[in-house]
């Protein structure tokens, strides 16, 4: 028998390194997200948006209550934290007292289209010169999953056990359509972090709707669609690809509302 030879680990080359730099505007804080969580994505998506724009030391974040109701541990910005559903009312008292600071909003969908439908829409119809980050997973991810807003027709959650049924419990709300129909908004757009493609346009969107407050248009939101694997009892892989079919028929990838001035803004 050959005799069995050995190769040793220092002379296998180093074909491939991985690297990863944080944005300036992204903490070196690992997150509590849970495995396969894309917020951690969005966040990162929001920190690059913000240093190329170099508005790091003008803009104010605020936090919700809900999955991300740490995220001012991991965007180094000033943030503050807003009662459960209150956010673009916070926001709207921060903007309208410092004119000059970019102020932004990321919540769920348990915050923004349940305790917090009379305050996202008031804050659009009125125009104010707010950016909103919506986090759309069909699900309540921080209270142990149950039906949320969002939940679609048939889908299983911790106080639907046999599916969500429309006749008993509604219908699942499309905010992003609602939002575009007031007047005081500017850009409204649904977007994703289910694959790569969709994490770039969701860096475009969340940019330009960080230019229309920037120039002053009125009120802009991009809604991602995301996953939880955990609630949804999926493995991560299978949680995005579920998304993909069953998220993405029902609330459709689209920019329902884009003036012709934030149009004009391009995304550079």
């Amino acid at each position: 028998m050959a005799e069995k030879t050995t190769v040793a680990a220092a002379t296998i080359p180093e074909i491939y390194e991985p690297v990863y730099t944080y944005p300036d505007s992204l903490t070196e804080v690992s997150t509590h997200y849970c495995p396969g969580c894309v917020h951690g994505i969005v966040h990162r998506l929001v920190a690059e948006v913000i240093d190329e724009l170099g508005i790091r030391e003008d803009t104010i974040g605020v936090a919700p209550v809900g999955c991300a109701v740490l995220a001012y541990n991991y965007l180094d910005v000033d943030f503050v934290e807003a009662a459960h559903g209150r956010a673009p009312a916070m926001a709207t008292g921060i903007k309208r007292v410092n004119p000059d600071k970019v102020v932004f909003t990321y919540q769920g969908d348990g915050d923004l289209a349940a305790i917090g439908t009379a305050e996202i829409i008031h804050a659009a119809n009125r125009g104010e010169l707010l950016t909103t980050v919506f986090i759309n997973n069909a699900i309540y991810g921080m209270t142990g999953g149950q039906m949320a807003p969002t939940t679609l027709s048939g889908m299983v959650t911790t106080s639907t056990p046999t599916g969500r049924d429309c006749l008993l419990a509604g219908y699942p709300v499309r905010m992003s359509e609602i939002l575009a129909q007031t007047a005081g908004a500017v850009y409204v757009a649904r977007e994703s972090a289910l694959d790569i493609a969709g994490i770039r346009r969701t860096k475009q969107a969340i940019k330009r709707a960080f230019l229309a407050q920037i120039h002053g248009l009125g009120f802009a939101c991009v809604e991602v669609l995301a996953t939880c694997p955990t609630n949804w009892n999926l493995e991560p892989w299978s949680a995005l690809e579920w998304a993909k079919e069953n998220m993405g028929a029902f609330f459709p990838l689209q920019t329902f509302k884009m003036t012709d001035e934030v149009k004009a803004l391009g995304t550079r």
